[in-house]
């Protein structure tokens, strides 16, 4: 059932993103500043060095890369590496960096941060609108992870992975705006935590487990675990759906965290996984819209 799709050894990887346009699964090594890209018929693996932790990654609508940063929001030329820096909402916080993000469906980027220490509710949730405008949409996060937006476009799902739970938002597709916070998931101690989030068309969230071996698929509606896919590495970090018919499950995976004795018992440890025809379809991932 699962399979290796890349033994790349990632530190941190992360953020994996399907790039339709070009058939091609992107992910992210956070703290050694690397973006991939993979062609899974032919397995060519492209790697692109940022020179900075690099949180998150999305395709614009030109093919070109968004992505943020330690330093803010950048335009990343996919051929050369090079950033185009243009916002930095934190520069004030030098000891902040950007981490999970993803587009909404109006084609707006929205990526939290973190203190680099993992200093509490040192983190805020911002979202970069088409006109390179940005405005802060939640406060006080710890380390800000997983996001997904409900097939409707009514609710955004949000993961600060320390409360080990998934709130929903109720979500306003034109204005971005947000309200009505609750919690719809909760992690018991024995699952870690969660981190990475997706979504499939049936509006069931995919959820990664930070120190839990597992991508688990839940219910928001009832909070119910529906089943959890066993991995053999602890740290799993993030998963999304790719393939042409998007029934591949990608899952990212981290040595970050794990002593050397654990790595050897994890060889493992930082590969890209991928659960081919897994019986379920997702949702294509947005681009960012200028």
């Amino acid at each position: 059932m699962l399979e290796i799709a890349s033994a790349c050894s990632c530190f941190l990887g992360e953020g994996p993103v399907w790039d339709t346009r070009n058939q091609v699964i992107c992910w992210i090594d956070v703290l050694k500043g690397k973006i991939y890209e993979l062609e899974p018929e032919t397995k060519y693996l492209k790697t692109i060095t940022v020179n900075q932790p690099v949180g998150s990654i999305v395709v614009c609508e030109d093919g070109s890369f968004l992505g943020a940063f330690q330093n803010g929001f950048g335009f990343v030329d996919r051929n050369t590496g090079l950033v185009d820096f243009f916002s930095d909402p934190e520069a004030h916080l030098p000891l902040n960096r950007f981490n999970d993000g993803k587009c909404d469906p109006a084609g707006r980027f929205w990526a939290g941060t973190m203190s680099m220490t993992e200093r509490p509710s040192a983190g805020s949730v911002y979202m970069l609108d088409s006109d390179l405008s940005v405005s802060r949409k939640i406060e006080g996060t710890t380390i800000s992870n997983g996001m997904a937006w409900s097939p409707d476009r009514r609710k955004f799902y949000f993961i600060d992975s320390p409360t080990a739970k998934v709130v929903a938002y109720n979500y306003e597709l034109s204005s971005g705006s947000l309200s009505g916070r609750e919690p719809v998931i909760t992690f018991r101690d024995s699952d870690g935590f969660p981190d990475g989030m997706t979504i499939d068309g049936e509006g069931m969230l995919w959820i990664a487990h930070w120190n839990g071996w597992q991508v688990s698929r839940w219910n928001p509606v009832t909070g119910e675990k529906l089943f959890s896919i066993p991995l053999p590495v602890a740290n799993v970090s993030s998963c999304t759906f790719g393939g042409s018919d998007l029934q591949d499950l990608y899952i990212t995976t981290a040595r970050k965290d794990l002593s050397a004795a654990e790595i050897k018992e994890q060889p493992l440890a930082g590969s890209l996984f991928v659960w081919k025809n897994c019986g379920y379809t997702g949702m294509p991932a947005f681009e960012y819209k200028k």
